[in-house]
């Protein structure tokens, strides 16, 4: 698996980060303990060397069964999300007492004297202006329980938050159908020389171009609510513009789509998130084997079926 630079931080990853929301049962419905272990040990016999999570995933059990398969493997990267406080209303939580506590949860839960990389976990755009947060992810960098810090953002004006405190890592959703945060971030993610990390890479299964128009979610799983059946049937419909990509060894909508991020040389890795070894395989089998990974044309191509579809990113 190709590695890339994440930023300056001076780490190099694997191209293919495991993210393990999916895996933890809290986001698509319930996964066995066999299976999160099997998919995590495969993960890493693929070459996979980044691992994502966050404090709150089966509320740290996420993050313990990482740092448990983890433990004998030294060259693993697990980025750690912090700042939900489930026991609080509003639950996200950027003051300095509260974050400090929840890394050294994180170290006993990992069992390490150092954690990996810290992401502060979606906080507001006033969270981080405020600079308590991000004075604490210095704080921690420098007295040695961290080794890199960064921000997980959920827009493009919460990212110039983040770059404007210096964040050396972004996380940010970014796929085929939505690139337009790191659209606007680019000019400064180049000149900061910031990492990016891309999440939401097939927005939530969408982009694999597997579901019908009235495709149903069960309750327990978060895409019951995140779009209504209208707009559903409208993003499905859309999809076909994803066939512009394909071509070549290019098979599938969901390799486009895979393929379409690893194609920006502003990613620093990609974030799947399967919640089993059959996917896992087939998402790191059609995310390629090197650059380049679309051309120019079809990019080129790809652009103007969106504008024909009505996708405005």
């Amino acid at each position: 698996m190709k590695s890339r630079a994440l930023g300056a931080t001076g780490v190099r990853l694997p191209e293919v980060m495991l993210g393990t929301w999916g895996l933890s049962g809290d986001a698509y419905g319930a996964v066995t303990e066999a299976e999160q272990d099997r998919v995590i040990e495969r993960a890493y016999r693929l070459g996979i060397r980044g691992f994502d999570v966050a404090d709150s995933y089966a509320h740290g059990g996420m993050e313990e069964r990482l740092g448990k398969r983890l433990a004998d493997k030294s060259d693993s990267f697990i980025v750690t999300k912090i700042g939900t406080d489930r026991t609080a209303s509003p639950v996200k939580r950027f003051d300095r007492g509260f974050l400090l506590a929840q890394v050294d949860a994180c170290l006993e839960r990992q069992e390490r004297d150092v954690l990996d990389c810290v992401l502060l976990h979606n906080p507001s755009a006033a969270a981080l202006q405020r600079g308590e947060a991000t004075d604490a992810m210095k704080e921690l960098v420098d007295t040695g329980k961290l080794k890199h810090w960064g921000v997980s953002v959920g827009s493009a004006a919460i990212g110039e938050a983040a770059l404007d405190q210096d964040a050396p890592i972004l996380m940010l959703a970014h796929n085929a159908f939505m690139d337009r945060d790191l659209a606007i971030l680019r000019e400064r993610v180049i000149e900061k020389r910031t990492g990016v990390l891309a999440r939401s890479v097939l927005s939530h299964g969408l982009l694999c171009g597997q579901w019908p128009p009235h495709k149903e979610f069960p309750a327990t799983d978060h895409r019951s609510a995140r779009w209504t059946p209208d707009e559903l049937r409208r993003r499905t419909g859309q999809l076909e513009a994803l066939r512009a990509l394909i071509g070549d060894d290019v098979l599938t909508m969901r390799s486009s789509a895979l393929r379409y991020v690893l194609a920006d040389p502003q990613i620093s890795a990609m974030v799947i998130g399967p919640r089993d070894c059959t996917q896992l395989d087939q998402l790191v089998r059609e995310s390629g084997r090197g650059a380049p990974y679309l051309d120019e044309q079809r990019l080129k191509r790809f652009a103007n079926r969106l504008m024909d579809v009505g996708v405005t990113r």
